[in-house]
């Protein structure tokens, strides 16, 4: 429940740390969990919203109004009230021991114990008429109310056991909606409203699986495209799911990895929607041009920096190459300050200053790159390294 809670304030652009949301989500019961699933699976409707935002939502707030809370600090300030006053709420005071001999007359302690008597069959009868049952006022005549007909046992029903709702403003999740509806002219504009606010068809699954089913079940995405063909609907996501994966796959040079994570998906919906948009040579040719310029570049300190994303460089499939590429260049320059050099960190420098890189990075790649125990070596012999 908090991964879903925290994905779900990572969406509405308000991320939050685990201690956060694990102390937001103490504050329902545990059978309120399905009411958190139904509003984390869907969408945000606005943003910011924070873990306590979520809380808020669900006791009733409206989500613009929860926004406008998490975005001015309401949230941020309750919680710091709320820490100051348990820090100056002073302990309780622990019981008398009836061990402990008194100095008090016996008449005050026997008036003591009688009003302590008393409070305690006050507080007792106060409580025993919190739970008592109410009595109702009879409305009408006991002669004119007719008996309630009698059921045998036997044919009785039994009352299922619901969760009980919480406050005035309870939520439940509402019944899903039939399939052949989405099929008919009114769908056409259920879809054209959901679509201006999903970015793919795989967005647009998930905020139309909360509200309706699917021809055999919950509704899939096999559904869904059927639909949309026949309203004439999918060239249109189409073209916009071909230009929201062009700009992502330029905004994150190539990358996989963050192009999915930028929209939301998965690596098999991605591929899937990869392929639907018909963007495979256009998508593989992106990632080329990044291979190539990643490799090519000449700037010692581009090409430095570069080493130290190992994933991006996984992700386009030439960690090996460029870090065999980058060793050789190391090593040619190296060779020229090598004899002149008393530690590895002065010649890191020496090397930094003659061609405009931070030393820090020089340092951090010959070690990365297992370097630096032949360079530390040759340092302390005193021998010029061989030529390759």
């Amino acid at each position: 429940m908090a991964v879903a809670v925290s994905d779900f304030c990572r969406r509405a652009k308000s991320p939050a740390p685990a201690p956060e949301v694990r102390e937001a989500l103490a504050l329902l019961a545990e059978d309120e969990d399905f009411r958190v699933r139904a509003l984390t699976d869907g969408e945000p409707e606005t943003s910011p919203l924070g873990p306590f935002a979520v809380v808020d939502i669900l006791r009733g707030t409206a989500p613009s109004v929860a926004a406008q809370r998490q975005s001015c600090g309401y949230y941020d300030v309750a919680r710091e009230l709320a820490y100051v006053r348990e820090e100056k709420t002073p302990p309780r005071a622990p019981a008398a021991d009836a061990s402990i001999p008194s100095f008090a007359s016996p008449s005050a302690a026997k008036a003591a114990d009688k009003a302590a008597k008393k409070g305690a069959k006050a507080e007792e009868a106060s409580v025993m008429e919190r739970i008592a049952p109410k009595k109702r006022a009879a409305s009408v005549d006991e002669e004119t109310t007719s008996a309630p007909p009698e059921f045998d046992d036997a044919h009785s029903f039994l009352r299922r056991d619901l969760p009980r709702p919480r406050g005035r403003f309870t939520r439940v999740e509402a019944p899903r909606t039939p399939f052949v509806e989405l099929t008919r002219a009114t769908g056409k504009e259920i879809l054209e409203a959901t679509l201006e606010g999903s970015e793919h068809r795989f967005a647009l699954l998930r905020n139309l699986s909360h509200r309706f089913n699917g021809s055999r079940g919950d509704l899939s995405l096999v559904d869904l495209e059927t639909v949309l063909r026949d309203h004439g609907l999918l060239d249109a996501l189409q073209e916009k799911e071909r230009l929201q994966l062009l700009d992502a796959y330029t905004s994150q040079r190539g990358a996989t990895g963050r192009v999915g994570w930028a929209l939301g998906v998965s690596p098999p919906e991605l591929q899937r929607l990869v392929s639907a948009a018909g963007l495979t040579e256009e998508v593989e040719a992106l990632r080329e041009r990044f291979r190539r310029e990643a490799l090519a570049t000449s700037h010692l300190t581009h090409r430095l920096d570069l080493l130290g994303r190992e994933k991006y460089l996984a992700d386009l499939g030439i960690q090996r190459k460029f870090n065999d590429s980058l060793r050789k260049e190391l090593e040619r320059l190296l060779r020229d300050d090598l004899p002149g050099a008393t530690d590895l960190h002065g010649l890191c420098e020496a090397v930094g200053r003659k061609y405009g890189s931070p030393s820090e990075l020089i340092f951090r790649a010959i070690e990365r790159l297992g370097l630096a125990e032949g360079l530390r070596k040759q340092i302390h012999s005193g021998v010029p390294p061989t030529n390759p």
